[in-house]
């Protein structure tokens, strides 16, 4: 028992964290009841604790902030982190579900550079290899990674709200198409596209309809292995 209620300390303990919003200044302990549904006793029990190691600060208001501690986490967790270790698997799985290539463009300076790369085990696909750089103005990647810089050429709004772009033979190979969607990381920031590409045939005969949400499904998932907000980064368009 004793264990168990360890842990469920830790589960409110994340709670109580979890509680805080992007644009939230401070909460009060009764906010923080209300967001957590837990007691204001258990509340404040497990705020001192989380005062203590920093991971909650009080202001002279008496409410609560973020304390600095999961700032040095996260400052750990960029040291530590490596794409190498998230993106390939991805890309494999991409791959296992639409059988066509997949690779992940960052932006480097007025370009894109392909970072990782997983071809599909077909004899004809696009010639693309890891460290291959691409301008931004042609391509569903270039496209993406423009939107989500905030250019405001035409179209860039559709590719904002509805989070892919697409190119069919028309910017850089006749014969080619590819389809494209943003991955995020902490604060919402670009980290990079993530696509899959291949003979313009195959591509339409799959359809952008069947493409797009795998595609995101799995930004989502390298999303959150960025650091990045999922809910934030991809926000439910309103009804």
């Amino acid at each position: 028992m004793a264990d168990e209620s360890g842990v469920a300390s830790v589960d409110r303990a994340f709670q109580i964290l979890d509680s805080f919003g992007a644009h939230d200044y401070s909460l009060t302990l009764a906010q923080l009841a209300e967001r957590t549904g837990l007691h204001k006793s258990t509340i404040l029990r497990l705020s001192d604790s989380l005062l203590r190691a920093g991971y909650l600060a009080r202001i002279p208001d008496g409410s609560y902030q973020v304390g600095p501690k999961p700032l040095q986490l996260g400052a750990i967790f960029q040291r530590q982190f490596r794409t190498v270790e998230h993106v390939p698997a991805i890309l494999r799985q991409i791959v296992a579900d639409l059988n066509e290539s997949a690779s992940f463009y960052i932006p480097v300076g007025s370009g894109r550079v392909c970072l990782h790369r997983v071809d599909a085990p077909r004899m004809i696909r696009d010639a693309v290899k890891e460290g291959d750089w691409r301008p931004l103005e042609n391509g569903a990647a270039g496209t993406v990674i423009l939107a989500f810089r905030g250019s405001k050429k035409s179209g860039m709004d559709r590719v904002r709200n509805e989070f892919w772009a697409s190119s069919f033979g028309n910017e850089v190979d006749p014969e080619l198409a590819a389809v494209s969607v943003p991955t995020f990381g902490p604060g919402g920031a670009l980290v990079g596209a993530l696509s899959i590409s291949g003979p313009r045939n195959r591509i339409e005969a799959v359809g952008t309809s069947a493409i797009v949400p795998v595609l995101l499904h799995y930004a989502k998932t390298l999303t959150a292995a960025f650091g990045g907000d999922i809910a934030q980064s991809f926000p439910q368009p309103a009804h």
